[in-house]
């Protein structure tokens, strides 16, 4: 996503009057769980920017508000970490790929899987469209890891600056680098129109990849390096902002 597509203006998309109220529940629930770190007018503006993101490429609407509030909830994460007011020590991995329908999904979902509660994996598309591919969801399942909840959405800046880890997957458009993330790019098959039977190498190598980055990145002294290491770079960025 280049910096023009990032500031142009979000299309607007008018909530139906069930979504509304969907959506003022949402933001109560927000409001509730960030009480202590961001601002109610920053709470509603993500969220409702967030629906406006979504519903542009939603092939189905009746659950958008939901995932508005799913993915507002990450962006809202993003940006805490960034202004320093959320330090769980955790590493954060960012899986992109065109249309987050397919790698970066399966990506998260081992990632997910392999590290537990030790760090955070997020995901998100250059163009993200519909729905997670069919396949995908099948070959997942297969190992026990249930993407039927998941969906297709964008990265935001915020959610790439929070990020330790950047992986790309054959990004079309791939994102601009900034200081702090480590960026790796990993060459691999499209899983879009394929069946499950030519899904499956692609989700085994990702296995492997997720597999060897887990044990990288939870590897004590690794990690006790890389936390001092971004604990300094983001004390520097606040301090310059001041």
């Amino acid at each position: 996503m280049s910096d023009k597509a990032a500031s142009e203006p979000l299309r607007h998309i008018e909530p139906s009057i069930d979504q509304r109220q969907a959506l003022k529940s949402a933001a109560a629930r927000l409001n509730t769980e960030f009480a202590d770190t961001l601002n109610p007018e920053t709470i509603e503006l993500f969220l409702y920017s967030s629906y406006d993101q979504l519903a542009a490429t939603a092939t189905v609407q009746d659950f958008l508000a939901l995932l508005a509030e799913r993915f507002a909830r990450q962006r809202l994460r993003a940006l805490a970490r960034v202004e320093g007011k959320l330090t769980d020590g955790r590493p954060v991995v960012l899986f992109l790929c065109n249309h987050n329908a397919g790698r970066s999904q399966m990506a998260m979902g081992f990632f997910t899987r392999l590290a537990g509660n030790a760090a955070w994996a997020w995901s998100g598309g250059s163009k993200p469209k519909g729905e997670i591919n069919p396949a995908v969801i099948a070959v997942m399942a297969e190992r026990g890891i249930d993407l039927t909840n998941e969906y297709p959405k964008p990265w935001g800046y915020e959610i790439l600056k929070a990020a330790d880890v950047v992986i790309t997957m054959g990004c079309d458009d791939a994102p601009p680098i900034l200081p702090g993330p480590r960026y790796e790019d990993w060459a691999l098959d499209d899983p879009d129109g394929k069946d499950v039977a030519a899904v499956r190498p692609i989700r085994d190598e990702i296995e492997g990849r997720v597999r060897r980055l887990v044990d990288e990145l939870l590897d004590e002294p690794r990690l006790a390096n890389r936390r001092a290491a971004l604990g300094a770079h983001r004390a520097t960025r606040l301090s310059a902002r001041c």
